[in-house]
């Protein structure tokens, strides 16, 4: 799975020698498109040669590829693409990367065009500085014009520009949210200028300030006008989260034009806008109506279907006779509708309580146009994503940034949520930007991590479960497959992908020598999940087998005695002065690193941050390094 897959193509341009030494890391990745002049190709490069002029090249590009990434000046740049910009909303991001590839710069479309994610996400690549220039990034803030893409909202009428600018001066922002997830209020900078509270916008507010602007998140389709509910002088945007179902039974062969006449009537007398909705609902029989199938299409709008049976267990209020006699259930509109808003997540389990219609349903015709569309409207609690979404289970390593691969790191910087215990958290605080979703869960709630990753990938939001180390070494990405296991998961939605990191026996391993140099295993002394029986096995044929041993959850303050257990076993199969390495909190500020023998590992301090390595019968201390040989030089052989 690509980190920049929802970004492309994108096109990399590189017209000099030192333009290709920084872009080059890009193409070597496989997400980006290297473009060199003919006397720059090589066959060590992975590329693609431009014959005609520079402007000729980027004419094209600009027509076909959502971002570019030119190694060039500033002002040639903006001289290149000055003739070609026409609307933030449709022209591809614009980044510039400097001569020395250590500054990625957002130039244009930082927030429709995705620049400033890619600038992030490049800038990590690169091992370079991501420079951001827009307002909202400046005061730590989501972007208004970007608020709602995590969630599927739809963007609706406004003056975009009013708005961002009357938070750019940090003026009042009167926000009024009827629908859709609140998660984004909650990870708002303290000193962030929206202001909530208003039931009803047209009312005076004596306790509130005034607004300078004003941000309506709703499914109503709202009139932005002079003489409007809102003064002309204040600027106004609207979002529309994707909450409504739209149950809809029609005759055979009904045209697509009739639907879309149908939808667009229905939705403009009760002012709802069409932005808002997640989808339509039918009876299973109507699964392959053509004009229903256009009208999805057409729009990328799922359509669910479902049987009578299961349609004539949703109470409606205008059930009908004739409709139960022809196609055994005596509602299709309505039913459907309930029921479609009704199933959180679009999971097939029965709901427990039924979605309220906004709208009964209604009997429309077109004249002169054959076919009839019965429809109705009902509105879920939890809004539609339309997306699939991901799991991306992190391994930060031993915790420095510079020890995270930059993979891990573009994962972190680019998802949705990031989830992880708060320790680990604070190490990746660096990488986190606004408008992210951070939640850091106490070190004991892993499972309920887990659950929470998976609910909001399942919603369809990509999540970052970080663990220190390696996720797949006593990290989280064991507990989040079973728990994906359990829950029937069909190993595809959502889509998991698992970045590993430096692991805890590595991290300490390289800060005392070469001691994993010959064959080792890793034990853990924690017994919350393992029996200590099990352990005392384990340790007993590590310590028989003369494997190199790393001891994870060594000791803590109300588990003393495993660690004085574990020397007892060791000391039965090797000598007391066995080399041993206590590395604690390996590469962070509180590093603390000792080296001893078996005989004397109890002597020094030890807790949980602790790794414990214990040598084999080969491993030695050398000038303050301890190195274990690759064979057994010196022994005889079954030794």
């Amino acid at each position: 799975m690509l980190l920049f897959q929802d970004f492309q193509p994108i096109a990399a341009i590189a017209p000099t020698p030192l333009a290709v030494k920084s872009l080059r890391a890009l193409a070597e990745g496989g997400e980006v498109t290297l473009w060199v002049p003919a006397d720059l190709a090589t066959d060590e490069l992975p590329c693609e040669v431009y014959q005609t002029t520079l402007r000729e090249l980027v004419n094209t590009l600009w027509q076909t590829h959502r971002a570019l990434v030119f190694g060039l000046a500033t002002g040639a740049v903006v001289r290149l693409i000055g003739p070609l910009l026409q609307d933030k909303m449709t022209d591809p991001a614009v980044l510039v990367v400097d001569g020395a590839g250590k500054g990625v710069i957002s130039l244009c479309g930082g927030h429709q065009g995705g620049a400033d994610w890619l600038a992030r996400a490049i800038a990590l690549r690169l091992n370079a500085t991501p420079i951001l220039t827009g307002g909202a990034n400046a005061l730590a803030l989501p972007g208004i014009d970007v608020l709602g893409e995590p969630f599927g909202w739809r963007k609706g009428s406004g003056d975009w520009t009013g708005v961002s600018g009357a938070i750019a001066r940090q003026q009042p922002v009167q926000v009024i949210q009827e629908a859709g997830s609140t998660l984004w209020q909650d990870h708002l900078p303290p000193d962030h200028p929206f202001v909530f509270g208003w039931d009803d916008p047209t009312a005076a507010q004596p306790n509130l300030p005034k607004p300078a602007a004003r941000v309506w998140i709703s499914p109503i389709q709202r009139r932005f006008a002079d003489g409007a509910e809102v003064p002309s002088d204040c600027p106004k945007v609207q979002w529309h989260p994707r909450v409504l179902w739209v149950g809809m039974g029609c005759e055979r062969g009904t045209p697509r034009g009739v639907i879309e006449a149908a939808v667009a009537d229905t939705l403009r007398r009760h002012h709802l806008a069409e932005g808002a909705i997640a989808g339509l609902a039918s009876l299973d029989l109507k699964a392959d109506e053509a004009g229903l199938l256009e009208f999805c299409g057409d729009r990328h709008l799922p359509l669910l279907t479902f049987s009578a049976e299961t349609l004539r267990a949703v109470p409606v209020p205008t059930p009908s006779a004739v409709v139960e006699s022809e196609v055994g259930t005596p509602s299709v509109a309505e039913a459907a509708a309930i029921l479609a808003a009704s199933r959180t997540c679009q999971r097939d389990r029965q709901p427990q309580t039924f979605a309220p219609l906004r709208v009964s349903k209604q009997i429309f015709r077109l004249p002169d146009h054959p076919g009839a569309v019965t429809i109705a409207v009902a509105q879920a609690e939890q809004e539609y994503t339309g997306r699939i979404g991901r799991l991306w289970l992190v391994g930060t390593g031993p915790g420095r940034l510079e020890q995270i691969t930059p993979a891990a790191q573009a994962a972190i910087a680019s998802a949705d949520v990031v989830i992880g215990y708060s320790l680990y958290m604070n190490l990746v605080a660096a990488l986190l930007h606004p408008g992210q979703i951070v939640e850091a869960l106490p070190i004991t709630q892993e499972r309920q991590r887990a659950e929470r990753a998976i609910a909001l990938a399942q919603w369809g939001l990509t999540v970052a479960v970080i663990s220190s180390g390696d996720c797949g070494i006593y990290g989280m990405a064991g507990l989040v497959l079973e728990q994906l296991q359990a829950q029937g998961w069909d190993g595809q939605t959502p889509a998991v992908q698992v970045f590993p990191g430096i692991s805890a026996l590595q991290a300490a391993a390289s800060r005392v020598g070469a001691p994993l140099m010959h064959d080792f295993c890793a034990i853990s002394l924690s017994d919350l999940l393992t029996p200590w029986p099990v352990i005392e096995r384990r340790l007993a044929a590590a310590a028989a087998a003369d494997f190199v041993t790393a001891l994870y959850n060594p000791k803590s303050q109300t588990r003393t005695e495993q660690i004085a257990i574990a020397q007892r076993i060791f000391l039965d199969h090797r000598a007391v002065d066995t080399p041993v390495a206590l590395v604690r909190a390996a590469y962070r500020n509180e590093e603390q690193i000792t080296l001893t023998t078996l005989g004397q590992l109890l002597d020094c301090p030890i807790d949980m941050l602790t790794t414990v390595v214990i040598g084999n019968q080969s491993t030695r201390f050398h000038e303050g390094w301890m190195i274990t040989p690759r064979g057994y030089l010196g022994f005889e052989k079954g030794t």
